[in-house]
């Protein structure tokens, strides 16, 4: 499923004298500098070394093809996300952070062994795991775009398209949290049972249903929220779905990634008058612009998954022909994976220690 994601935090990286000696870089993400040129920097027996794990999202296509920054010229950095462990501090960081800690971040160019992480924006998990990293993005996204635009309460009807994906998983649990009834679209018999298993009280494999056809029948009232992120025809059946009030909040638009444009044509000629005949409304969500309200989201989410209170299902490819997802050279099979609608859960890569690096 398609998720609002950051784009590139407000900063640069430092020259290169600065990253010498200065470097907040986490193990698992990367961004190469001069220092790979050190030499007999070889890891001895002893050093502890740790694996780390990087996102991938529905939006990679849109920042790898440039519609995010036209500007960016190829080569560059891609990828959002990591959890890995701090292996180097900034002075101003030294306060806050510990080498060894495990830290989750979002930044520009995650899809790398290492990489410059600015201390402000590091979160610290508990532990190096890939459950920690589906929370980041993707959890966050439910958490806020549903508190702030979905007015969720008890006994409303709440659709989420792509339930089983990485961000569609979060929505269904928090709104089941809200005491909603809720109804979610999948691709397969194995994915209408996992929803299941968190809660989803009306799972839809849209090909073995027609999507539309079982909104109308057992749901003639009408849909309260709809938690979107496929666009195409699947937006033209949630705006229809809707009921007298209701709400659309747009996270994404996955069923267009890889056209030419990133979209898929909708019936926008009627738009406004269906949206009219319901008083019904539809809103557009971007983690960006609720970055104020990112820490906070996360730490709820972090206890939540402490408590028991959340599943946090990862997808590391084990079940792709070529195996699980190990290492920067898999990336492209699992954003190929995602879009074959493969995937349940959070699709994470996993980086295996660089015994042989350099820096």
């Amino acid at each position: 499923p398609a998720i609002g994601h950051p784009e590139a935090p407000d900063w640069a990286p430092p020259a290169f004298p600065e990253v010498r000696k200065h470097a907040l870089r986490t193990l698992g993400q990367a961004w190469r500098t001069r220092q790979s040129e050190r030499k007999d920097a070889r890891p001895s027996p002893t050093q502890k070394m740790e694996r780390g794990f990087v996102g991938v999202n529905a939006s990679d296509i849109n920042y790898s093809a440039g519609r995010y920054d036209p500007s960016v010229k190829t080569p560059f950095d891609a990828g959002f996300e990591g959890v890995g462990e701090v292996v180097a501090l900034g002075l101003s960081a030294s306060a806050a952070y510990t080498v060894g800690q495990a830290v989750a971040y979002m930044a520009p160019g995650s899809f790398a062994e290492y990489t410059v992480v600015p201390a402000r924006v590091a979160i610290p998990v508990p532990a190096l795991k890939p459950e920690y990293l589906a929370l980041l993005v993707s959890g966050t996204t439910a958490y806020l775009s549903l508190k702030a635009l979905g007015g969720l309460s008890e006994g409303k009807t709440v659709l989420v398209t792509a339930a089983a994906g990485g961000t569609g998983q979060f929505a269904v649990q928090l709104a089941k949290k809200a005491k909603c009834h809720v109804i979610g679209t999948c691709s397969s018999a194995e994915k209408c049972a996992f929803l299941k298993s968190v809660g989803c009280d009306r799972p839809i494999n849209y090909n073995a249903e027609h999507v539309g056809a079982v909104l109308r029948q057992e749901y003639p009232q009408g849909v309260d929220v709809v938690y979107e992120s496929v666009g195409g025809a699947m937006f033209d059946l949630a705006v229809d779905a809707l009921a007298t009030r209701g709400r659309l909040i747009v996270i994404g638009f996955v069923s267009g990634y890889q056209t030419p444009t990133g979209l898929s044509p909708v019936k926008a000629g009627t738009l406004p008058a269906k949206l009219l005949k319901k008083s019904a409304s539809i809103q557009g969500f971007f983690l960006n612009h609720y970055l104020p309200e990112f820490r906070g989201a996360m730490d709820h989410l972090l206890k939540m998954y402490a408590g028991g209170d959340l599943v946090c299902e990862v997808d590391t490819g084990g079940l792709s022909a070529e195996g699980r997802f190990t290492g920067l050279e898999s990336v492209f099979r699992a954003v190929d994976y995602m879009y074959m609608r493969k995937n349940t859960g959070k699709i994470v890569v996993e980086l295996p220690p660089s015994v042989n690096s350099k820096l």
